[in-house]
């Protein structure tokens, strides 16, 4: 797959003041009016073209960047990535005419008083002026197949206890150019980097096709004191040397409020008790996971006096 940073000469750290400067160097060596029949200097000069059309779009330049090459290239067809990418202006100050550009882009046959209007075609670049310089008639003339729109992506961060209830939560996009409220349920038991579709709710598609998708992608947020492993949850509590010695009940906080649970006598460090379903419902099927509370035996890093006696008298007992 192409590496378009590479193919621009820059590093994926690079300003948009670099990428168009690199840019303006390659259009200037490989355009076609200095490269009469170079099929090579053609072929690179279509490849600068798309790569300066992603990485100068900020978000197909972050979408570029997030799924890589390969998934970019499945998220985006060739349309999609030239569509709203106008050069003429960098050409016009290079000193080079755009009345061949769509043809080297695309293939397409040079027209007859092939002239630019503002009109924005299907591929993005400006459609040719002449018969019925209409949308609709321009995709059948250029023989384009109607296209599904792209998939984009919202990232939501919720709560550990919302992960574990069903809920519902009001989201804003922005979607061909305006925002938009969404509603999205969240269902019980979901987990951090799982996705949620919401049917068209994606970019709009081209030539009559149909619009993309949005993917609502989640991220449970840490909880101060409730760890998450699965669907269970693990919390740490610590007792002193008497209560692991004798037992004691202590007062655990979970999703569903404070219990009370027994610690045996002669609970030893690490020791994990189990509370049945006191976890995450699972996302699929029923039932839910387990809660577990990991004991820690505290010690004193300072004794006084009558604590060390009898400390000193538990030890010559062997204890």
């Amino acid at each position: 797959m192409k590496d378009y940073y590479k193919l621009l000469g820059v590093n994926k750290n690079a300003s948009a003041d670099e990428i168009k400067k690199a840019y303006r160097r390659l259009a200037l060596k490989y355009h076609p009016d200095r490269n009469k029949g170079n099929k090579d200097a053609e072929e690179k000069f279509k490849e600068i073209n798309e790569a300066y059309a992603v990485l100068s779009d900020p978000e197909k330049r972050r979408q570029y960047d997030t799924f890589g090459a390969e998934g970019f290239r499945q998220r985006y067809s060739q349309e999609d990535i030239f569509r709203g990418f106008d050069i003429g202006d960098i050409f016009k100050d290079l000193g080079f005419g755009t009345s061949d550009i769509f043809s080297t882009l695309f293939g397409g046959g040079k027209r007859g008083g092939f002239r630019y209007t503002t009109f924005t075609g299907p591929f993005g670049q400006h459609a040719p002026r002449g018969e019925g310089a209409d949308f609709a008639n321009y995709y059948a003339r250029s023989g384009a197949k109607p296209s599904k729109g792209r998939d984009t992506i919202y990232d939501l961060t919720i709560s550990l206890e919302e992960s574990a209830r069903e809920t519902e939560k009001l989201i804003s996009i922005r979607r061909e150019g305006k925002m938009e409220q969404i509603s999205v349920k969240i269902p019980q038991g979901i987990d951090t980097g799982k996705k949620l579709r919401v049917a068209g709710r994606g970019e709009r598609g081209t030539g009559g096709g149909p619009p993309g998708d949005l993917y609502v992608r989640i991220q449970v947020q840490d909880h101060p004191f409730l760890r998450r492993e699965g669907d269970d949850l693990y919390i740490n509590r610590e007792i002193n040397f008497s209560e692991a010695a004798l037992g004691t009940t202590i007062e655990v906080p979970t999703l569903n409020g404070i219990k009370n649970v027994k610690v045996p006598p002669g609970t030893s460090g690490n020791t994990k008790l189990r509370l049945k379903g006191e976890g995450i419902p699972h996302l699929k099927g029923k039932g839910k996971g387990d809660a577990y509370v990991r004991i820690f035996i505290k010690v004193p890093k300072k004794l006084n006096s009558k604590q060390r006696e009898l400390i000193e008298n538990l030890a010559k007992e062997g204890l």
